[in-house]
């Protein structure tokens, strides 16, 4: 089994797995409602929503839809990054929190990595763990 998260948005599908896309690197996989078997049982303004979307970057997959909608959703889920490489975390860390918020900095942790956490510009939290390195 493999775990991946499945993100839920409200129209703005498209533009978070962009962004993520462009934080994170990856191939991006998207359908639209237009596109789909669905389409003519939806009206013409979700037409362009996205049914489902698919970032593959490496071993992460992360998906999204316009059509999981926010009713009862919390964001009590944290999206939780590892690395090993301490410039690549600083970058993807830097880019995520762009038009979001810092809740603690990328500094170095009591258990010798460094760890950091932010609410991205769509309300998603994530947190940046860097590995110690190894001798």
């Amino acid at each position: 089994m493999h775990l991946h998260p499945y993100l839920g948005f409200s129209g703005q599908a498209r533009e978070a797995l962009a962004f993520y896309q462009s934080c994170l690197g990856g191939t991006l996989d998207l359908m639209t409602v237009a596109e789909s078997p669905v389409a003519a049982q939806l009206p013409a303004h979700m037409q362009e929503f996205i049914l489902h979307g698919s970032l593959t970057s490496g071993p992460l997959t992360l998906s999204a839809s316009d059509m999981t909608g926010d009713v009862g959703r919390t964001q009590s889920v944290t999206l939780a990054l590892t690395s090993h490489d301490p410039e690549q975390a600083r970058q993807v860390f830097g880019a995520l929190a762009e038009g979001g918020s810092v809740t603690h900095p990328l500094s170095p942790s009591f258990w010798g990595g460094t760890f950091g956490q932010l609410t991205d510009r769509y309300g998603h939290h994530w947190m940046m763990n860097v590995l110690p390195q190894a001798d």
